[in-house]
């Protein structure tokens, strides 16, 4: 059902940016695991060849020009499907992070860890409620525990039509 919007992006990464359409890069999952999470690509192939791993902030210098598009509508999640249908991540669960961040989190917050009792998400409860990127850790730690401990069905299926709802309102606050 998705084929035809992901042709048309991957076109669209493709002739506006002439680098890789996917990006891919590791995440830490359950139980620890890593694995490769995949996106469309939205920044520069060498965005972090001088800094390292960095967080990415909005309006990005290393985003391309419809990379910014596609992190704004959230399209380049679109290839996390594929990560999902794998059995690496699920629809919702604590956004998987990337090692480098995983190690130095777990030094400062020692309940950090519980977090891969679950499967990560492509959306989680702290990402429905705002806290994403260089946000509170600590709240984004909160929200992740509390879906940790009181997972079910029904909270899954209120974080989707959170994240609906919250997305779809950002973006038309936005101006988009």
């Amino acid at each position: 059902m998705l084929a035809p919007l992901l042709i048309l992006i991957a076109a669209t990464v493709s002739l506006a940016d002439r680098g890789p359409i996917l990006y891919r890069q590791k995440r830490i999952g359950l139980g620890g695991r890593r694995f490769t999470i995949i996106k469309f690509r939205t920044m520069r192939e060498d965005a972090e060849r001088d800094l390292g791993a960095i967080w990415s902030v909005p309006d990005d210098p290393r985003c391309t020009r419809i990379g910014h598009y596609l992190r704004r509508f959230g399209l380049d999640e679109l290839p996390q499907l594929w990560n999902i249908l794998r059995g690496e991540m699920s629809l919702i669960g604590p956004r998987p992070e990337r090692p480098e961040f995983t190690r130095e989190f777990r030094r400062e917050h020692s309940q950090y860890d519980l977090r891969h009792t679950v499967r990560p998400g492509l959306s989680g409860y702290a990402q429905a409620y705002g806290w994403r990127g260089q946000t509170s850790l600590e709240e984004r730690l909160l929200h992740d525990l509390y879906y940790v401990k009181n997972w079910s069905l029904g909270l899954d299926v209120y974080i989707f039509f959170l994240t609906l709802v919250r997305g779809w309102s950002e973006r038309t606050r936005n101006g988009v």
